[in-house]
Formats: C-alpha cells, structure tokens, sequence
C-alpha cells in the first residue's frame, strides 16, 4: 500500500479508533493517549501492513495489544511499589520488634530493681508514685514524715544508682 493511501486510510478511521479506544480505556484523555500510541506505532510498522489486510482491524488489533501491554505495565509497576511498600513496612515492623524487646528488657530489669528493695521502703515509694503526697503517706503508714521523706530519698538514690545505664 502507497504511504499515501496508508495515511488517508488511517485518518478515514481516526474516528472509530476514538470510540474504540474510549470503550477500552473509559477516559477521553486516556484514548486520546492510546490513539495517538496507536498511530505513531501503525506509521512506524507501515511496512509490516499488506494491501490485503483490513486496515480497520489491523489498527483495532493494534490498539488493544498497545492497551494490554499499558495495563500490563501499570500493574507491573504497582506491585513493584506495592512490594517495596511491603519490604518499608517489614523494616518498620522489624524495627517496632526490636523497641518492643528493649522496652519489655527495660521494665524486666526495672521492675527486678523495684522488687529488690526492701518492703517497708518499697510500700511508700509505690504509694508516692501513685500520686500520694508526703503528709498522706506518713498518716496511712503511722510514720513520721521525715522518715517517708528519708526512705522516698534512699529508695530514689538507690533507683538511680541501679538503673544509671537505663538512660543511655
């Protein structure tokens, strides 16, 4: 076939392209993308098209292999962002993993150094950290007040003397 009547013959089916392209793609601006991919590959593999052909089928067959090989690549190309997606969150989770280890490490070792402590010291440090005041504390335990004040003061030197690596 003439260059010639290769091209009036393509744009005498311009229009069923369009339609044709919008049923495969259901987005104007995407069968317009589709039809002019489709037109740029027919008038670059002119040659490969004979006379006896049907022109119209030949660029439908055309267009839809162009279609499938987009759509191919677009899922090709969202697993490949879903997996490294995937390979983040593992890194993430790995990470979260270890934090949750050194945490449960953390209180495995401070909750050892609390129950180490002596009862009748453990008592008003438990009940200071659970929000009672001095005054409170010595009334509920018959103590005088410099005395829960002395142990709340020996318990938290000893706390910080036991537990100096825990910050670092």
């Amino acid at each position: 076939m003439e260059k010639v009547d290769f091209t009036n013959g393509i744009l005498a089916i311009q229009p069923d392209l369009h339609r044709f392209a919008y049923k495969l793609t259901a987005d104007r601006e995407s069968a317009n993308d589709l039809v002019q991919d489709c037109l740029l590959q027919a008038l670059d593999n002119q040659e490969k098209f004979t006379y006896s052909k049907n022109l119209k089928g030949w660029m439908y067959t055309l267009m839809r292999n162009i279609f499938v090989n987009n759509y191919r690549r677009t899922v090709r190309e969202m697993n490949l962002i879903d997996d490294s997606y995937s390979i983040n969150q593992q890194h993430l989770i790995e990470d979260e993993d270890a934090d949750r280890f050194e945490f449960t490490y953390d209180m495995k070792q401070l909750y050892r150094v609390i129950h180490s402590i002596p009862e009748e010291m453990k008592v008003p440090f438990q009940m200071f950290v659970a929000g009672f005041k001095y005054r409170e504390i010595a009334e509920k335990l018959g103590l005088p007040m410099g005395t829960v004040k002395s142990r709340l003061f020996f318990i938290r030197k000893r706390l910080k003397e036991e537990l100096k690596d825990f910050s670092s």
